[in-house]
């Protein structure tokens, strides 16, 4: 059966994501945690291509991604990591905290969300996958649920699946 993304509001301010990946946490994370792969698999809904991946993730380091799309719709998201921690044999860590704001595309006036990922480890080569997003208003967290992000992160993590299973 395929993984697939499930998206609740946990809070009026939230957007919580959910999915399990078949694959070890520590190449999950990788996949997710570097540029060249992320330019492999973060290119929302079919057609569109990230343009740009600077990614310093570190504490305190800053983030800039775009996209193009096939119609020439263009997005971009930029931010700072305010909380690294690489997942660790012994079941710790696999954790990101960090600013994200869109400057143009799906949610033009959200304002600055901050983002909380973490992986965890389900043991036999399988992680589950949650991401919180707060946004500054139930505005800007309605815009954003409103703008079809689902079916882009949706494609996204399909295609981190399929990378993941050949072993990038």
């Amino acid at each position: 059966m395929k993984n697939s993304l499930t998206v609740t509001t946990p809070s009026d301010l939230e957007i919580a994501i959910a999915r399990n990946f078949d694959a070890p946490r520590a190449l999950v994370w990788e996949a997710m945690s570097k540029p060249e792969f992320l330019k492999r698999w973060l290119f929302g809904p079919p057609g569109w291509t990230m343009t740009t991946c600077d990614d310093d993730m570190r504490a305190g380091g800053k983030f800039h991604w775009a996209w193009d799309g096939p119609e020439g719709q263009q997005m971009s998201m930029r931010g700072t990591y305010s909380e690294v921690i690489p997942p660790v044999a012994s079941g710790g860590g696999g954790r990101m905290v960090r600013t994200e704001t869109f400057e143009m595309g799906c949610v033009p006036q959200a304002g600055e969300q901050h983002c909380t990922l973490t992986l965890t480890d389900l043991g036999t080569k399988k992680t589950a996958l949650k991401i919180i997003m707060k946004y500054p208003s139930k505005q800007a967290r309605d815009g954003a649920l409103a703008s079809g992000m689902e079916k882009g992160m949706a494609a996204g993590y399909d295609r981190l699946e399929e990378m993941l299973g050949v072993g990038f």
